[in-house]
């Protein structure tokens, strides 16, 4: 759920926070994988990620909005923006994907991510964190994004933060219901890659975190 990194380095006594946080957060994700009841899975998800925005010395909100936080805005879950994805491999192709800050981001395109929704056949690039140990990514925008959501996209899937829905009969599981903010859509000191201009979706996705 943490998206990429503060603009200035981590300081010597903040990495065991950040460990920490990254714990929980690869914690909290296996348990949404291991539950067959989803829409449980997705309450349970909403609570533990709003404890830790108020609560955990990572959290990407300023210590000075943490208390007044009275839980992040989402839309109604929905069960039919759930989806299996066929993930097919394409040419790799090296990118700099921009960021909220003045610089970018290098990722691999390795495949497109296949599947249906709101009756319409469609797709989205599945990016690899080019770096060591590397992680899937998969930030999107769409017809939403700017007003009703965040307008540099929402994430579906990274993870190298934990962030791993998994898959299902070889498919890539998609479930907008968790897409979410990056870090800073609530604090612009975070540096966040942000949803390329090839990964927006032309529908409105309802689903998922919104604005406020």
């Amino acid at each position: 759920m943490h998206t990429s990194m503060r603009a200035s380095e981590v300081g010597e006594a903040e990495f065991l926070d950040l460990l920490d946080w990254k714990r929980r957060v690869f914690e909290l994700y296996a348990v949404v994988r291991r539950s067959s009841d989803v829409p449980d899975a997705w309450s349970h998800w909403r609570e533990v990620r709003a404890e830790l925005f108020r609560t955990h010395p990572q959290s990407p909100l300023p210590a000075d909005r943490r208390e007044a936080l009275h839980g992040v805005s989402y839309f109604e879950y929905d069960p039919g923006v759930r989806v299996l994805a066929e993930v097919r491999p394409s040419e790799r192709e090296t990118l700099a994907i921009g960021t909220s800050q003045p610089r970018s981001i290098e990722f691999a395109h390795f495949g497109d991510a296949f599947f249906e929704l709101d009756g319409r056949s469609l797709s989205l690039e599945v990016y690899w964190l080019e770096g060591y140990g590397g992680g899937l990514f998969l930030p999107f925008a769409d017809t939403t994004s700017g007003h009703e959501t965040y307008g540099g996209g929402r994430y579906l899937l990274d993870t190298v933060k934990g962030a791993d829905l998994g898959t299902e009969d070889g498919r890539l599981v998609l479930d907008f219901n968790f897409a979410y903010n990056p870090s800073c859509a609530y604090d612009s000191s975070w540096l966040c890659p942000l949803a390329p201009p090839r990964n927006r979706l032309p529908v409105a996705v309802r689903a998922g975190e919104r604005l406020a």
